[in-house]
């Protein structure tokens, strides 16, 4: 048999997290729990079969790119800029404080200032896939608070970058424990001059920022060009191939020739594709790749971990955790809150930033290298990032249940309210209208019919671009996701003449009519389908009509067909009739008829 560790690797990564993640999931916890399992069973710190430890960061990396391009084609420029009010000063101070409490903690265990530097800034900067999925699960990536935490990410994102540049060049004044390997690095930066030290920074910021002017300027032309070329040939398979082309290798030429991160170059190889009208076709085509990548992150964060440390080192492991999960979440939080945000959007970021990731375990990884952090220090950092993947989603959970008692007033003994974290949804004051959940492409030509024909509605919609659109000319829209009990209750369903369920998801679907069924048994609910089991199970759920759109699409080809037949016959009669003004007279009743005469 040929040796094949990359194929091994991914058969085994994929078929454990699917097992474990299915388990976690019937357990009503987050599969994310089940991939970080299946990474630890196939890692070297248990038995049995071990992946190749080089492929599977190589692997992850590829996911977080796609991940990274996909949020880019949700966030706009006008968006970024929206939030950067909050997003740079508090990524900043965020990373300021963790990377003190970071530091603390190295003194206490007695390492080297350059240690407890590098040890604190990989505690500092959250996991882009553990933020990005936590946001996409509660629909937030497009909320207000959702572009704060992304830009908030991108800041962190950049800081990070900087300090991989400058690690190397201040390796000799920061440690006097170098390694083999960092050895040599040190010697040579040891003379390193204050002028030095700018010229590197600034020739640092420059790169970052050339190659934002250059996505900003020649690309946001060159690339929806490229796109919309191949979309006009017709062939789907090139254009999934033009996407995942353009993500990977805007991203790998951001890292090789600027120096930026793998995922800030996919995030603004998807940005610049934003304003196109294939950004939406070029998300979905790209959907797949990135959940089957992003899986294959979580499983190497689990090979990574060693289950030893947790008896060998218990308490330094405890106060990494607290840091991260604790530390940064009250900094994040205090920080929000000082800018004049609400509590619930200084919540929603706090719990999303209480992790780390992708960008810890680099800095650890070149610390260690330049003999900087010692290996304590790497296992840690992997350790934190593991039991914070596996505790954000219970941060998330306290947050719903506890969170109302923060507000001003609140009765601490008062029971938990529900989704304590959401504003409160004014009911519509319609009646005898129409309900249209999600106004995408099938939503928005539902509307436009139903403003022909004078009937009024309502949209239900979560995505704030659309969401704008349709206030500026004067819908109303009730903002959030059907699903949830009080948006559904916003909508006098009782009041409501007919429901259009335009979103593509048949489970979400059938879980919205099941409920509205409850709410009100007699309101014709019309739903879509993309295939004979979706129609039947959304029937099931209580469905007046389910339209699937392939059996549709032949009904009306099929209808216009036939119809066009009869236009096209009596053109060829019409032709074929003589045009001569002394041509004979039509025969009469007693004359019979016989073939028309041919024109010359």
């Amino acid at each position: 048999m040929h040796d094949v560790p990359l194929i091994t690797m991914i058969v085994a990564a994929l078929a454990l997290a699917f097992i474990f993640g299915a388990v976690a999931q019937k357990l009503k916890i987050s599969p994310l729990v089940g991939y970080l399992l299946a990474g630890v069973m196939i890692g070297p710190g248990t038995p049995g079969y071990v992946a190749d430890m080089n492929l599977a960061p190589q692997l992850a990396e590829i996911g977080v790119i796609l991940l990274m391009f996909g949020v880019g084609l949700h966030f706009s420029v006008k968006d970024l800029m929206s939030v950067k009010a909050i997003a740079i000063p508090g990524a900043i101070g965020q990373i300021g404080i963790a990377t003190l409490m970071g530091m603390g903690l190295s003194w206490a265990l007695g390492w080297t200032l350059g240690a407890g530097l590098v040890f604190g800034l990989a505690l500092s900067v959250a996991s882009t896939v553990v933020l990005l999925r936590a946001l996409q699960e509660r629909r937030l990536v497009d909320s207000k608070r959702g572009r704060i935490a992304i830009g908030w990410l991108i800041v962190e994102d950049l800081a990070m970058v900087l300090a991989l540049v400058l690690l190397p060049a201040l390796a000799g004044l920061l440690g006097d424990k170098a390694g083999a390997e960092g050895a040599e690095a040190a010697v040579a930066s040891a003379s390193l001059s204050t002028e030095q030290l700018i010229t590197v920074i600034a020739i640092t910021l420059g790169k970052v920022a050339a190659f934002v002017a250059l996505m900003l300027v020649v690309g946001k032309r060159v690339i929806p060009w490229v796109l919309h070329e191949v979309a006009h040939s017709g062939s789907r398979e090139l254009f999934r191939l033009a996407v995942l082309a353009i993500a990977l290798g805007v991203a790998y030429g951001a890292a090789t020739l600027f120096g930026v991160s793998f995922a800030l170059g996919a995030f603004f190889a998807g940005m610049v594709l934003s304003g196109s009208p294939l950004s939406h076709r070029a998300a979905e085509e790209s959907l797949p790749l990135r959940d089957a990548f992003a899986v294959l992150f979580f499983v190497s964060v689990g090979m990574m971990f060693d289950p030893a440390i947790l008896i060998e080192r218990p308490l330094p492991v405890l106060a990494t955790v607290l840091i991260i999960v604790f530390g940064k979440s009250i900094a994040a939080y205090l920080i929000v809150l000082a800018f004049g945000h609400p509590r619930s959007t200084a919540l929603t970021i706090s719990a999303s930033l209480a992790q780390i990731g992708e960008f810890s375990f680099i800095l650890a990884a070149l610390g260690l290298n330049l003999g900087l952090l010692p290996q304590e220090g790497h296992d840690l950092v992997l350790v934190g990032a593991i039991l914070s993947i596996l505790l954000n989603p219970v941060m998330f959970t306290l947050i719903d249940k506890f969170g109302h008692k923060l507000e001003p007033g609140a009765d601490p003994t008062a029971p938990a309210a529900p989704e304590p974290t959401r504003e409160p949804i004014p009911a519509t004051g319609l009646t005898g209208h129409a309900i249209i959940i999600g106004h995408g492409r099938v939503g928005s030509l539902i509307s436009a019919r139903l403003r022909e024909e004078a009937i009024p509605y309502l949209v239900v919609e979560d995505n704030q671009k659309r969401i704008d659109s349709l206030r500026e000319q004067g819908v109303e829209v009730v903002v959030g996701n059907a699903v949830l009990p009080d948006v559904l209750s916003a909508l006098n369903l009782h009041g409501a003449r007919l429901m259009f369920i335009a979103i593509p998801g048949s489970f979400e679907a059938g879980q919205i009519i099941r409920q509205t069924r409850v709410a009100s048994p007699s309101l014709p609910i019309i739903a879509r389908a993309h295939a004979d089991e979706e129609v039947v199970y959304l029937t099931q759920n209580g469905a007046s009509t389910v339209v699937m759109g392939e059996r549709e699409t032949a009904r009306g080809m099929i209808a216009e067909g036939l119809a066009s037949m009869a236009p096209v016959a009596a053109a060829i009669v019409a032709v074929d009739l003589p045009v001569e003004t002394d041509a004979p007279p039509p025969p009469t009743d007693s004359e019979p008829e016989g073939p028309a005469p041919q024109p010359a």
